[in-house]
């Protein structure tokens, strides 16, 4: 999984980043139970009122700084519900059991994950993207150029700029814009015995449908599940007909998000190479493009 590059922001100190935390579990009255820390975050599970919640503070400005916004924007349509958010910090409900949707996939069941991935997508309705002034799409594939004029040569450049190409394309002739998830995967989707499989963790661009379909592809992480072009055909299929999406855009964005996700894991520092996953997974893609009926 990647996703767009962190901000350059300085990380805040562990001292600021307590108070942010404290601040936010007094002003919204939660009673912690246990707390777990990540490199970007700092995840809290407690109660509010008697209610089980999930209280995330980020640890500096990022694609996540104003998840509260995207989460109460989806009205907990297809999504987890925000109850309070400030720039950087959001309280949820808590999801009960909270299984991941990975688990299934990886257990073999990969066609119903499928189908539960496309239901959530189908739930979580078309906002007023007007409403909303997130970035877009467009803005994210600002990365092709920032790698291609560094001159790094970890990846294939003739890859690099096809993946462009069809990206600016893409981007260019787009229909029905709308508020997305921007990584909505097989991770980022959790089970509640109340409300079933909802959404989590968005990271909120403007875009059209076929785009949210990218990241799911890609995952879980098993490049021997996805990264086959029987998967790839299925999924798309199954996509394209649960939501009424184009087949070829849907691959077409398969691809070049697929060559984009290592562009931004090189832009935060992580070691690639042209035989990463998801560079095989475009591979795979590529010859399929214009051919998928």
């Amino acid at each position: 999984m990647s996703f767009p590059p962190q901000s350059s922001a300085r990380p805040a100190s562990a001292d600021r980043l307590a108070e942010r935390v404290e601040d936010c579990v007094r002003a919204w009255g939660v009673a912690v139970e246990r707390t777990l820390e990540s490199e970007t975050s700092v995840v809290a599970f407690g109660t509010r009122e008697g209610e089980a919640v999930v209280l995330k503070v980020v640890r500096r400005e990022g694609d996540e700084w104003r998840s509260g916004e995207v989460v109460e924007a989806f009205g907990g349509r297809g999504m987890v519900r925000a109850y309070a958010h400030v720039p950087g910090a959001v309280l949820l409900e808590r999801l009960d059991p909270g299984t991941h949707l990975a688990e299934m996939a990886l257990a073999g069941d990969d066609d119903e994950a499928t189908a539960i991935l496309a239901d959530v997508i189908g739930r979580m309705s078309n906002p007023d993207s007007d409403l909303y002034p997130f970035t877009s799409i467009e803005e994210w594939g600002r990365g092709f150029d920032k790698y291609l004029a560094t001159g790094d040569r970890q990846l294939p450049r003739a890859l690099v700029e096809e993946a462009r190409e069809v990206f600016a394309a893409l981007s260019g002739s787009q229909r029905g814009v709308r508020l997305l998830h921007g990584d909505l995967q097989h991770y980022n989707v959790l089970y509640d015995r109340r409300r079933g499989w909802l959404a989590i963790d968005p990271k909120g661009v403007l875009g059209e449908p076929e785009y949210e379909i990218g990241a799911a592809l890609r995952n879980p992480d098993r490049p021997g599940l996805y990264a086959v072009r029987a998967t790839v055909e299925r999924r798309v299929r199954r996509y394209a007909d649960a939501l009424g999406l184009d087949q070829e855009r849907i691959l077409a964005w398969g691809f070049a998000q697929a060559v984009l996700s290592v562009v931004w894991s090189v832009e935060d520092g992580f070691p690639v190479d042209g035989d990463a996953p998801q560079l095989h997974l475009a591979r795979v893609i590529r010859p399929m493009l214009g051919r998928l009926g």
